[in-house]
């Protein structure tokens, strides 16, 4: 399905000029749209803009994210030009007025990337060896992979983006139900789709073809082209929400852990291209600062001091000065065990904290779904980054029969919770398929939890009535417990967020030797 842009492009032209700041700038040629046709002979919809001083400028090419198209990033690329570089934003094949059906950063979509550089190369003021690439979610995702594969690409800035596709849709081994719905429903409404995408996500949705599925998912993962990533060596920034629930952070930081060349990660409070959205309107704006000060220093060669800064960069989800440290490790200084006790039969509590003990039991149905839960997709986690309010649930509300709960002891001091959580439990389900999520509250006096990370682990077609150990790896955070609250572990079977396996009479019956470990700060 195809959109005029005509009324969009006025619409966002007179956002740009709102948000402009009054200060003096470099005269730039102005926006003029543009053509280019792809290998396979698709027409990209795209414009550029540029400075009118003379000679080769840098360069930074924006692929639109999903659902856009070229004019996303008018305001940025507006300041860029205005600062000496020339700027391109295409959109992606599929999408809008671009031919072509989606690819979803295939290798069509990245043979693109290649075209549209020679395109720049060839008809700008481009310097060819200071290529820079941005965007955010799809835009983020085609410029890493795009990066592994072309070297022209110098210096990368990836917002809210993916590197692990398969752990997007999978994670856990779950399948994500509301970020699925919503890729898929505007695709529908705003792209031409393959029928390809359609066959794999009909497959995704009735639960077959797996393997097929995470293959094509595999594909179109920055991480699987790692090596051709640290072979060209672009300066990379990766920038992502505490809370994307379309790709939550876990992904990232092993992405960043094994790149080799110049590379900076920086933490926020928000769920989906949340941090970084205020700076699509030109509105000043934290994450785009960092993109600003990364090109400059890698494509300008301004010494601006962002690559002798401690690259990994926390704003926590509780407020407090921005923390940074020399690499994701350095974010906790120690570990700290919380076991799994017995749960008490008439209060329907284990205790949380301590030798994890053994010779106990307890089973939980999964009947009906609690009031713990992740929230609704983008809506309750960007909520959270502009008031400070996360997903909330009462524990003493939280049906005992359809979930576990373990509570620890009031904190005596703050507890500085820096990185990824684990929760080692051990079950015995009843069915072959199941689910389960686990969620790490901080309890206040009342007993209101707020939600500090989740994350779910199924399993498909195993043996019943056979004990279980799963790790489950809850998604990066940066939380503060103050002294005084408590925290709070609850395990059920049921979120809207997910596409749980668990039949109507399901049930786990949890054992000793589980616990959760903590990093902290």
């Amino acid at each position: 399905m195809r959109r005029s842009r005509s009324l969009l492009t006025v619409v966002v032209l007179a956002l740009v000029t709102w948000a402009a700041p009054a200060q003096a700038a470099a005269p730039t040629t102005g926006f003029r749209f543009i053509d280019i046709t792809a290998p396979d002979g698709v027409v990209l919809k795209a414009n550029v803009i540029e400075p009118t001083s003379p000679g080769r400028h840098p360069a930074v090419v924006f692929p639109a994210s999903w659902s856009l198209n070229d004019l996303e990033y008018i305001a940025q690329a507006n300041a860029l030009a205005q600062g000496g570089y020339t700027v391109l934003s295409y959109t992606p094949r599929g999408w809008w007025a671009s031919g072509g059906e989606i690819d979803t950063a295939g290798p069509k979509d990245i043979a693109d990337v290649s075209r549209v550089l020679d395109w720049l190369v060839a008809n700008t003021t481009a310097d060819p060896s200071r290529i820079g690439m941005a965007g955010v979610s799809y835009g983020a995702g085609i410029s890493l992979i795009a990066s592994g594969h072309d070297s022209r690409v110098r210096a990368v800035a990836a917002l809210s983006g993916w590197t692990d596709l398969v752990a997007s849709l999978y994670g856990g081994d779950t399948r994500r139900l509301q970020s699925s719905a919503l890729l898929v429903g505007s695709a529908a409404l705003l792209g031409d789709t393959s029928d390809e995408f359609d066959a794999i996500i009909d497959d995704f949705y009735a639960n077959r073809n797996i393997a097929g599925v995470k293959e094509f998912a595999r594909i179109r993962s920055a991480g699987t082209y790692l090596s051709g990533i640290n072979t060209n060596r672009p300066a990379v920034l990766l920038a992502n929400g505490y809370g994307d629930t379309i790709f939550p952070p876990n992904q990232l930081v092993d992405f960043y852990g094994a790149l080799a060349g110049p590379k900076r990660l920086e933490f926020a409070p928000g769920d989906h291209a949340i941090p970084e959205l205020t700076g699509l309107i030109g509105l000043d704006n934290h994450v785009w600062t960092s993109v600003r000060r990364w090109f400059d220093r890698h494509l300008s060669g301004i010494a601006n001091g962002i690559d002798t800064e401690p690259p990994v960069v926390l704003r926590s989800l509780t407020g407090g000065p921005v923390e940074s440290y020399p690499n994701w490790a350095a974010a906790s200084t120690s570990t700290r065990r919380y076991g799994l006790g017995e749960v008490n039969w008439l209060t329907g509590t284990g205790k949380l904290g301590g030798t994890a003990t053994t010779g106990w039991s307890r089973r939980t149905w999964f009947n009906d779904d609690t009031v713990a839960a992740g929230g609704v997709v983008l809506l309750s986690n960007g909520l959270q980054a502009l008031t400070g309010i996360p997903p909330t649930a009462w524990l003493p509300a939280v049906d005992r029969d359809n979930a576990a709960v373990w509570l620890g002891d009031e904190a005596s001091s703050v507890v500085r919770i820096r990185g990824s959580a684990t929760v080692h439990a051990r079950f015995t389900p009843t069915e072959r398929s199941g689910t389960v999520v686990a969620y790490l509250y901080d309890v206040d006096w009342g007993g209101t939890g707020r939600l500090i990370t989740h994350a779910p682990v199924s399993w498909l077609n195993t043996a019943a009535g056979t004990a279980r150990t799963v790790d489950i790896r809850l998604p990066a955070t940066s939380w503060d417990l103050p002294a005084g609250h408590r925290l709070a572990l609850v395990v059920d079977g049921h979120d809207g967020l997910y596409l749980d396996e668990n039949g109507w009479l399901g049930s786990v019956l949890f054992s000793g030797q589980s616990w959760v470990d903590v990093p902290v700060r």
